[in-house]
Formats: structure tokens, C-alpha cells, sequence
């Protein structure tokens, strides 16, 4: 074997041993915990390069980390560090039974604070969907954007005003039932509320199954939350990107946005119109690029 040839085989073979170690730190990051200052216990999960910028991904009402599986799972996205987590009252984080637990919007703002901390993220993208994009703007009103590189909110609720949500009151009348039947129906039904173009069988079982496991209490005690938005998005001096489905059936998509506009006049906006209140879900191709090219404007500032 000549000398040239070694030495390709040898930067040949540092390259596989490069790109194994990748691999294998990307699968040795299990699932972990963090406490909020209350004492509730918070899931969070990893994917992606560990050493890569970070994404945080805040699912919305009766979801959990499994929301975000098209961005997990996502080849454009794993070179970044993609962090999820399961909200208060779901997936297999804890469950308080007091309503205050889940009213007092301080106490979400704790839990994204403790995720934050907890996982090391330096200077993570924020990406909230829906009550996630609440939740984000409760954490800044209480800590300001000194940790964060940017925010993104997809079907973001911004307040809790009757302009601003679509009244869907056969189903959130449902969801307070004690009667079990018609709290499952009523859960399915917001399900399927989420999407214009309705996912495929074993997606939408799954997001039910989410839905089924949330806290009872978290569901009558959240839509009581306290919500400062003029503070917390005021508070945002970081790139802000609304993303909106033209076709929401939840929020109302143009007056959210507007009102964004109106507390952070630097937030930009993306509407796709094929897509309900789950745009990362229904356009997730388009969704992920557009993160992508977000994230490393923002982490480039």
C-alpha cells in the first residue's frame, strides 16, 4: 500500500470514528428529570447532536413530548440539540391535584426555568405550540430573555381573550365532564380540531392517547391561567417568529398575530395555508425549514 493510500485510509477511517461518536452520543442521552420550585416533577427527552445549538420544544393542551416526533425525528434537524419535555398535567410528568398548580401561570414559567437549567442549554431557541407559546411568554415575563437565543410560537395563544380563540364550546364543555364517555369524545374532538388535513391513523390514536392521559384537574383549572403578555413579550428583545395555519379552527390566527405585532412590534409572522392549528404537524417539511433557517439567524446574532 502506497503512502498516499494509507493516509486516505486513515483520514477514511477518522471520519467513520468521527461520525460513530455522533451517533452514539446522539442515543446515549436518556430520558431524564427536572423538579420545578413546587416540587412537581418534569420529563424531558433528548435527540439530535448533543453539541449542537439547542431547540426547545413546549407542546400545547393535551399533548406531550410525542407531539414533536416529525421535528425529532426530523434529518434537517438533527444537527441541532433537540430537547422536549412533557408540560404539567401531561404525558408523564407530574400531575398536582390543586388547581392553583396549573392557574398560577408563574408556576409553567418555573418548569420551563427548571428545563432550561436543568438540561444545560445555553442560549436555547424557544419553540411553543399553542398553550406551549402561553407558556413561553409566562417564563419571560418572570425571567426576561438574558437565556434564550429567540422564541417561536405555532399556533401561539397569545391571551385569553375571546377575539383572539376560536369558541369551540362543544368540545371544552365536554372536557369538563365528569361523565367519561363525553370527556373522551370531547378530547377526541379537540384533537381533531387541530388539523385542517387530518393526520394519518396511528398519529391521530397516539395524540389521542395523549390526550386521555392528561390530568383532569390540569383540564379545568388551565383555561383559568394567568397570562401576562404585555410584559412578557414586551420583555423579548431576541427574533420572534409567529407561525400560524390560515386554517386554525382553535386560535384566531390574523388577531393573535396582530396583537403580537402590537406588544413586540419586532415579531415576524409566517401563515401556511394548508395547515389548521398544527402547522409542524401538517406542512412539517416546510415547518422544519423554516426553524432551521430561524435558529441559526438567531444563534448567529
Amino acid at each position: 500500500m502506497s503512502l498516499n493510500t494509507f493516509s486516505r485510509w486513515q483520514g477514511w477511517l477518522a471520519g467513520a470514528a468521527l461520525m460513530a461518536a455522533s451517533v452514539l452520543a446522539q442515543a446515549a442521552v436518556p430520558p431524564y428529570a427536572v423538579t420545578a420550585p413546587d416540587g412537581v416533577v418534569i420529563a424531558v427527552q433528548e435527540a439530535g447532536d448533543p453539541n449542537g445549538k439547542p431547540i426547545l420544544f413546549i407542546h400545547g393542551l393535551l399533548g406531550s413530548h410525542l407531539s414533536w416526533e416529525r421535528q425529532v425525528n426530523s434529518p434537517e434537524l438533527q444537527r441541532y440539540r433537540l430537547i422536549t419535555f412533557d408540560l404539567r398535567g401531561h404525558g408523564v410528568s407530574g400531575q398536582p391535584e390543586r388547581a392553583d398548580a396549573y392557574r398560577e401561570g408563574r408556576r409553567w414559567a418555573d418548569d420551563l426555568a427548571a428545563v432550561i437549567a436543568g438540561s444545560g442549554a445555553r442560549q436555547p431557541v424557544l419553540v411553543g405550540w399553542s398553550l406551549g407559546a402561553a407558556v413561553i411568554t409566562n417564563y419571560l415575563a418572570a425571567y426576561g430573555d438574558e437565556e434564550i437565543a429567540g422564541a417561536v410560537y405555532v399556533g401561539g395563544v397569545i391571551e385569553l381573550e375571546p377575539e383572539q380563540i376560536v369558541p369551540q364550546p362543544h368540545a371544552y364543555r365536554g372536557m369538563a365532564s365528569p361523565d367519561l364517555k363525553t370527556h373522551l369524545d370531547a378530547e377526541r374532538e379537540f384533537v381533531r380540531l387541530c388539523f385542517a388535513r387530518q393526520p394519518d391513523a396511528d398519529t391521530f390514536q397516539r395524540l389521542v392517547a395523549n390526550a386521555a392521559m392528561a390530568s383532569e384537574h390540569m383540564q379545568n383549572a388551565v383555561h383559568g391561567m394567568t397570562l401576562d403578555a404585555r410584559k412578557g413579550l414586551g420583555a423579548l428583545h431576541k427574533p420572534l417568529l409567529l407561525i400560524y395555519g390560515a386554517q386554525d379552527a382553535l386560535v384566531q390566527a390574523k388577531p393573535s398575530f396582530n396583537r403580537a405585532r402590537a406588544l413586540n412590534p419586532g415579531a415576524l409572522g409566517k401563515f401556511y395555508p394548508e395547515s389548521g392549528h398544527a402547522p409542524f404537524l401538517e406542512e412539517a417539511e416546510r415547518f422544519n425549514r423554516d426553524l432551521s433557517t430561524f435558529v441559526d439567524t438567531a444563534a448567529g446574532r
